[in-house]
């Protein structure tokens, strides 16, 4: 019988999901891994868990199509880091509500999308992009975040 594949480490997560977003660029054209390094933090600062740090360097990985779903199925990941990553990942034509619902439906994805939306909606961050960009994301920000106090 074959033993259990060894899981990822954290480090050899982070270094995956570098790798996977190293030709990325934030909305203000900062390489998109500063983004993934802060929501891990963020993670860390709230008091999340290795599973739940993990999802944080992959959280955009499938949306953004850095890694595929068939790369996180078979990767040395736990169920829930998987089921985490997954229910941060955006559908097409998916309304606000349905994603919060799986978001609050998903144990531990809450802390994991409150440190993205805290990073997102840093106000250094928002201060330089264009006005409208801004006040759209904004708001955007401001919906999920009303919604995942449910």
């Amino acid at each position: 019988m074959d033993p259990s594949p060894q899981l990822l480490t954290l480090a050899e997560v982070e270094t995956l999901a570098r790798t996977a977003h190293a030709d990325q660029r934030d909305k203000a054209g900062r390489p998109y891994a500063e983004h993934l390094s802060a929501v891990a933090e963020g993670v860390r600062a709230r008091g999340g868990d290795d599973e739940q740090i993990a999802a944080a360097w992959l959280h955009d990985a499938v949306e953004d199509d850095a890694l595929t779903e068939r790369w996180l199925r078979e990767a040395a990941l736990t169920s829930r880091t998987k089921d985490i990553v997954r229910a941060l990942t955006k559908r097409a034509g998916e309304p606000p509500e349905a994603y919060a619902r799986r978001i609050l439906a998903t144990p531990g994805a809450r802390l994991v999308k409150e440190a993205d939306l805290a990073h997102n909606a840093d106000p250094d961050r928002l201060a330089v992009l264009d006005p409208t960009t801004r006040a759209r994301l904004t708001e955007k920000y401001t919906v999920m975040r009303a919604l995942l106090r449910r």
